[in-house]
């Protein structure tokens, strides 16, 4: 652990006491105890022992123009100043609605919720009542979120129903959710084919994230949209986190691949909650009061998270700035895999815009392939990068990020780490 801590373990001591297992989800969870953070600014945070680190977790994605970005924050004094909840609609949602949608070119429509986990929570109810089946496929691996129906993990054979990923979820609740392996084209095809006659929706992130970053291989994209177009199954990208990461259009712009829905959040709130579901209007007008799938939310929409969002959403459609952070993410990862090629040539580096990772192993093409690296030394050399002041996300298998706030010095100083580290 970092040599100056005390005051963290200190505050870790009191939190197991009141908060399971001390933190409030899962990847926060660092042993011995994690770092508690003051303040955050930029590319940097800054913790309540006065350790620096250079961020390349960036909350798990929603910060894609660095920390506290002073127009943002001025965004949401703004809206603080105005009241940040009123339970009525507002204008903010029609603004930015009319932001996204002329972005993101296959939501014709939308709806506000919370959380990743609502969108798409919410995307797979609509699907079903849109189709009236009941089955849908998600990847192996894959995560959307923590609801029921896709906290799953796969059994034995190359494509099949899943079983519950956790306690408390009746086998009842997830015999409709099938998984095929990302990039097996062949695999997905057998598994439509078997099950096509009570199959609603393939729900896929387009790149996977809490896996790798894992991109999709060659053509894969189009021929799972012209797969599901074939036999009439709805194909929904999750976008939680590539949606305005890779492009103000996301991941559908970039590869050129329209979904039937498609579900955002992370960078669209700002870094405040937000989660969004929409689509081809058609189907989202099955959507309440217009329509019998029901959805609702109290904090649905929420004034300070649209005020953020909008901030953002102007922000990134000015002076080029993903043509910019992708091309400096496409240079750290040359420069890692010099480094990698250089001190460990059995591991791989792996990611697509300003997305990275090194796998301590083969560059994977899937979660099964992510599970066959070195994931017991994973843990020790996350210790060995935060005591050289660069935070990544503590499991091999998440997504390592970086902003526009990130500056060359910064590269430079997360590549020296890497240098030491590995």
């Amino acid at each position: 652990m970092l040599e100056n801590s005390e005051k963290s373990e200190k505050e870790y001591q009191k939190a197991r006491k009141l908060i399971p297992g001390g933190v409030n989800s899962p990847v926060r969870a660092i042993k011995p105890y994690p770092f508690y953070v003051a303040t955050a600014k930029g590319s940097k945070l800054y913790d309540i022992d006065g350790n620096e680190f250079i961020d390349c977790c960036l909350a798990h994605g929603p910060v894609i123009l660095g920390h506290n970005h002073p127009i943002i924050k001025q965004s949401i004094v703004d809206q603080l100043n105005r009241g940040w909840i009123y339970g009525t609609p507002t204008e903010l949602e029609v603004r930015i609605a009319e932001k996204i949608a002329n972005s993101c070119k296959s939501l014709e429509m939308m709806r506000f919720v919370s959380t990743g986990t609502e969108a798409t929570m919410s995307a797979l109810r609509l699907a079903r009542g849109y189709t009236g089946k009941n089955s849908f496929i998600k990847i192996e691996g894959g995560y959307h979120g923590a609801h029921d129906a896709v906290l799953v993990k796969a059994g034995s054979g190359v494509s099949t129903y899943s079983k519950a990923n956790s306690a408390g979820i009746p086998s009842d609740f997830t015999k409709y959710t099938l998984q095929a392996p990302f990039n097996n084209i062949e695999a997905m095809a057998e598994l439509i084919e078997k099950n096509k006659e009570d199959l609603a929706a393939l729900i896929m992130e387009p790149v996977m994230g809490n896996a790798g970053p894992i991109p999709p291989e060659g053509n894969y994209l189009h021929e799972i949209r012209k797969l599901t177009e074939e036999n009439e199954v709805l194909l929904i990208f999750d976008e939680v986190i590539t949606g305005f990461r890779l492009a103000m259009g996301g991941a559908s712009e970039y590869f050129g691949v329209n979904p039937d829905l498609a579900t955002l959040g992370k960078v669209a709130g700002g870094g405040l909650p937000i989660g969004i579901f929409g689509g081809k209007k058609e189907i989202m007008e099955m959507v309440s009061p217009s329509g019998p799938v029901y959805q609702a939310g109290t904090f649905s929409g929420n004034p300070c998270s649209l005020a953020a969002g909008i901030s953002t959403l102007e922000l990134l459609g000015k002076e080029n700035v993903h043509e910019k952070l992708n091309a400096k993410g496409e240079k750290l990862r040359t420069a890692l895999s010099e480094i990698v090629e250089d001190k460990k040539p059995g591991y791989s580096v792996s990611g697509i815009g300003s997305m990275f990772k090194v796998f301590f192993g083969k560059k994977p093409r899937n979660y099964r392939d992510a599970l066959t690296c070195d994931l017991k030394e994973y843990p020790n050399f996350f210790h060995r990068m935060l005591k050289f002041g660069v935070f990544l996300p503590p499991s091999q298998l998440e997504t390592n990020f970086i902003s526009s706030a990130h500056s060359e010095e910064d590269i430079e100083k997360v590549l020296e780490a890497y240098r030491e580290c590995l």
